[in-house]
């Protein structure tokens, strides 16, 4: 077979195929490439060298037996016999998907024990499983935002083999598969993208140093090099969809954005595929471009992660206040409101987080609210917490309702974090397997730096080196069969199924929401069409005026009768309601 690599500033290249060197030869028609020919078959071991230096692994390698710093393999993705070949593809208007990091879901961490556990979501009611990133990293624990071999799959896991095991198995249980991938930035260790060729440069800086090289000189094969990485999960593993990394890190001063010729190539193969393929983007910008349509002007992302509403949530549940929670927190009920009524809360308001004014509004009869996700809890807003606490580890099992009730309910696409639809006592901490002694002392004094400037204790912050960080933030899975967790579950479970049966619910119009606050009771209303939500965050029962039109009670949590002549629906203390009323 052939193989090839980029290497443009390269005098010299070996090939070493199995324990045999062989000199490379510049690639005459692709300038920077070199080739070489060798027998190889599925399993394969190879590397290359530059410049007579080590052996490294392929920057496109598809395989890593060894971890990071090993050789690279060969993978014949045709060997797979796919059971779920015709599957015509789920896509995303009408989703609800629900995060899920492999190394934590089980304790096992593999990819097949958790595909021994994908019938509990298709019980929960969810239409696509987000795997948290899953290159290879260093060691065999970690969140998978340190990958640096973009496309492989971490061989703890399962390897490549094990993916579309998963991905499998996951389709003939009728759920889409969405792979969160980080082009941003590689992790620290094991990174040998800089020994080939100009992958970052220095004109920009990014909080993890270089900038991928995205508009200097060399950026044309490095932007190649990421729009192949991301077809090729979509078309080896037959994926229904990416979840990109922190977008608003790919500092990209070119005429046409690299997110515009990632979503034109994603569009390209889903025509040639047949099947739709959609790309959902993390980003703070707070700009309505990144999911504006191409052939309109934007850069053409199906959607976006949308903190602003996490944000409003969080502060009217918990009442914290500190960092991006400020401008949230001083009118809690307010900020929801307009998130959900329009999209964004920062639309060109002051942040004082930023100190500096932020955003810009959404056209609200332009953009379909299915392009924004909302989620109460998340891998990032859980983690990045000082101890990896949840909602539930001081909120009451009624205001975890609450929170279902609104995440299920609102215009937004839902997300659901792992072990969320129980209300889980584990927490889910920082945690990593770093095999270089400093690099991993450094990250643990990093990590009680960072905490310790908020006020606490360095010894009361989990060390992410030790195994047994990892091992508290694995989901007990006993839990949903005890309460109060089976009455959460239950509640998820009913809120899923209305939204899926109620067209009111997933109508995508964000112009048509309605919503009532009064700050001071804690309680919160909103329409939607037909539909009513209430909530009901206070400590006392709340009355709330709905008005004497006939109503029905779809799903309550403590219960409620609708209201009466005189119009108040009463809804008992941290307790929420769905209802029609037409």
């Amino acid at each position: 077979m052939q193989f090839e690599v980029w290497a443009p500033q390269a005098d010299r290249l070996t090939l070493h195929c199995e324990g045999v060197a062989r000199a490379m030869e510049r690639d005459t028609e692709r300038e920077g490439w070199w080739i070489a020919e060798a027998d190889a078959g599925d399993g394969t071991r190879y590397a290359f060298a530059v410049d007579d230096g080590p052996p490294l692994p392929d920057p496109r390698s598809r395989r890593q037996p060894e971890g990071p710093d090993g050789p690279s393999a060969v993978v014949d993705h045709g060997r797979y016999a796919w059971r779920t070949a015709d599957r015509p593809g789920r896509p995303l208007p009408g989703a609800v998907l629900y995060e899920l990091h492999v190394g934590t879901y089980t304790p096992e961490g593999t990819l097949d024990a958790a595909a021994d556990r994908l019938r509990h979501l298709v019980e929960l009611g969810v239409t696509h499983v987000e795997l948290m990133p899953l290159c290879p990293f260093p060691g065999r624990h970690g969140w998978g935002y340190e990958g640096v071999s973009l496309w492989a799959v971490h061989e703890p896991y399962g390897g490549p083999e094990a993916l579309k095991r998963f991905v499998d198995r996951a389709h003939e249980l009728g759920l889409g598969v969405v792979l969160d991938v980080v082009h941003n930035h590689l992790g620290p260790s094991g990174n040998y993208l800089p020994a080939f060729g100009p992958y970052f440069t220095d004109t920009h800086h990014t909080p993890w140093g270089a900038a991928v090289n995205l508009d200097a000189p060399g950026s044309d094969e490095v932007r190649d090099f990421l729009v192949g990485s991301a077809l090729a999960w979509l078309r080896d593993y037959r994926l229904d969809g990416l979840r990109l990394d922190a977008v608003h890190a790919l500092q990209d001063t070119r005429a046409r954005h690299f997110l515009e010729e990632l979503t034109a190539a994603v569009d390209a193969l889903a025509a040639e595929l047949g099947r739709p393929l959609f790309l959902v983007g993390e980003s703070d910008l707070n700009d309505p471009r990144l999911i504006t349509p191409r052939a309109e002007g934007g850069l053409g992302l199906d959607a976006q992660w949308n903190d602003d509403f996490h944000h409003a949530l969080h502060t009217a549940l918990t009442g914290e206040s500190q960092g991006y929670y400020a401008d949230f927190a001083r009118s809690p009920f307010a900020a929801l409101a307009k998130t959900l009524t329009g999209g964004y809360f920062h639309d060109g308001t002051y942040s004082s987080f930023r100190g500096r004014h932020h955003g810009r509004p959404l056209d609200r009869a332009r953009v379909a609210a299915h392009r924004l996700l909302g989620y109460g809890q998340t891998h990032d807003q859980i983690g990045n917490r000082a101890q990896g606490d949840r909602l539930a580890a001081t909120l009451s099992p009624g205001l975890v309702a609450c929170a279902a009730a609104l995440v299920l309910t609102a215009p937004f696409t839902p997300m659901l974090f792992m072990g969320e639809e129980w209300a889980a006592g584990t927490p889910w901490q920082f945690f990593t397997d770093h095999t270089d002694p400093e690099l991993a002392d450094a990250v643990r004094r990093g990590r009680r730096r960072e905490f310790a400037a908020h006020g606490w204790a360095e010894e009361d912050i989990p060390d992410p080196q030790d195994p047994a960080t990892r091992d508290r933030s694995c989901l007990d899975w006993s839990e949903p069969e005890r309460e109060p967790h089976a009455r959460v579950l239950d509640w998820y479970r009913r809120l899923i199924a209305l939204r899926h049966d109620q067209p009111d619910l997933f109508d995508p119009d964000l112009a048509d929401i309605r919503a009532a606050y009064d700050e001071n009771a804690r309680w919160f209303a909103f329409r939607r069409g037909d539909i009513r939500v209430a909530v009901n965050l206070g400590k006392e029962t709340a009355a709330i005026p709905l008005g004497p039109r006939p109503a029905e009670v779809l799903a309550a949590w403590e219960p409620v009768t609708a209201p009466g002549a005189d119009g108040l629906l009463h809804v008992p203390a941290e307790s929420c309601v769905v209802l029609t009323q037409s």
